[in-house]
C-alpha cells in the first residue's frame, strides 16, 4: 500500500516558539473528507518530561480483557478513564466509570480547549509498554460522541507511528503521522465517518520504550463505545 508522510500532505502555518499559555497554529492534514490539525510541540519538552512522568506515576492505570475468538486476551496496553460522573465509557464489553479529574489532568483539558474550541468532559489513557503494544484500526463514531465529535489526542513519551486509511476510497493512500513527545492532534467534523486509524504494534527498536496517549472527548450521558483492540 502506498504511504505518504505528514510532511506531504500538511500546510505548516506558524514554526514559532511555544508559549505557555498561547496555542501555536497547527499543521493543516489535507485528507479529503475530514477535518484534521496537528501540533507538533504543544508542550515544550520540560512541560512534556513533567506531565509524562507524572502520569506514569499517579494515574490508576488497568490493565482490561476482552473474549477473542472465545478466548479471554489482555489488551496489548494499559488504560484509565477520568472525567466528569456522566461520561460512563464501554468498549468491548467493558463498562467503565470515570475517576475524577486529577489537578495535572484538569491542566491539560483546559490547555487543549482553548486549541480545539471545545469543553471536554473525559479522557481515556492508554498507556503502551512497548513494540507489543497497540490499538487495531478503528474509528470513534459511535453516537454516543456525537455525528461529528471533536477527540483532541496529546502524546508523551517515545513517538509512535499513527496512521490514517480511508473507509471507502481506495485509491487514497495511507497517512502515517509520528506523534511525538508532547504533540496535539485534533480530529473533527466528518473525520470519524470516513477514516479509520490506529497505533500499529512496533516490535523493532521499542521493547522498552514507553509510549502514553490522553484520548479527550465529549462523551454523552449514556455509554461510549470505542472499538479497536
Amino acid at each position: 500500500m502506498n504511504t505518504q508522510s505528514i510532511n506531504q500532505l500538511t500546510f505548516d502555518f506558524h514554526n514559532g516558539n511555544l508559549l505557555k499559555d498561547v496555542s501555536p497554529h497547527p499543521d493543516v492534514l489535507l485528507m479529503p473528507d475530514a477535518s484534521v490539525y496537528f501540533y507538533r510541540d504543544f508542550f515544550s519538552k520540560e512541560e512534556s518530561d513533567r506531565i509524562f512522568q507524572e502520569l506514569l506515576q499517579d494515574i490508576a492505570w488497568q490493565q482490561d480483557t476482552i473474549k477473542y475468538y472465545g478466548k479471554e486476551i489482555n489488551l496489548p496496553r494499559l488504560t484509565a478513564w477520568y472525567g466528569e460522573v456522566e461520561a460512563y465509557y464501554t468498549y468491548s464489553n467493558i463498562s467503565m466509570r470515570p475517576r475524577f479529574w486529577t489537578p495535572l489532568l484538569s491542566q491539560i483539558k483546559r490547555k487543549i480547549e482553548k486549541a480545539a474550541q471545545v469543553d471536554f468532559n473525559s479522557v481515556l489513557l492508554n498507556l503502551y509498554r512497548n513494540g507489543k503494544d497497540g490499538v487495531s484500526w478503528h474509528q470513534d463514531s459511535e453516537r454516543e460522541l456525537g455525528k461529528e465529535p471533536v477527540i483532541g489526542s496529546v502524546s508523551f513519551g517515545s513517538a509512535r507511528c499513527f496512521q490514517f486509511r480511508h473507509k471507502f476510497r481506495k485509491d487514497l493512500s495511507r497517512l502515517d503521522i509520528e506523534l511525538t513527545h508532547g504533540s496535539l492532534l485534533i480530529m473533527r467534523g466528518t473525520t470519524q465517518q470516513f477514516w479509520q486509524h490506529q497505533i500499529k504494534n512496533d516490535q523493532i527498536g521499542r521493547r522498552s520504550a514507553h509510549f502514553l496517549q490522553c484520548l479527550f472527548a465529549i462523551a454523552g450521558r449514556d455509554h461510549v463505545i470505542v472499538s479497536g483492540v
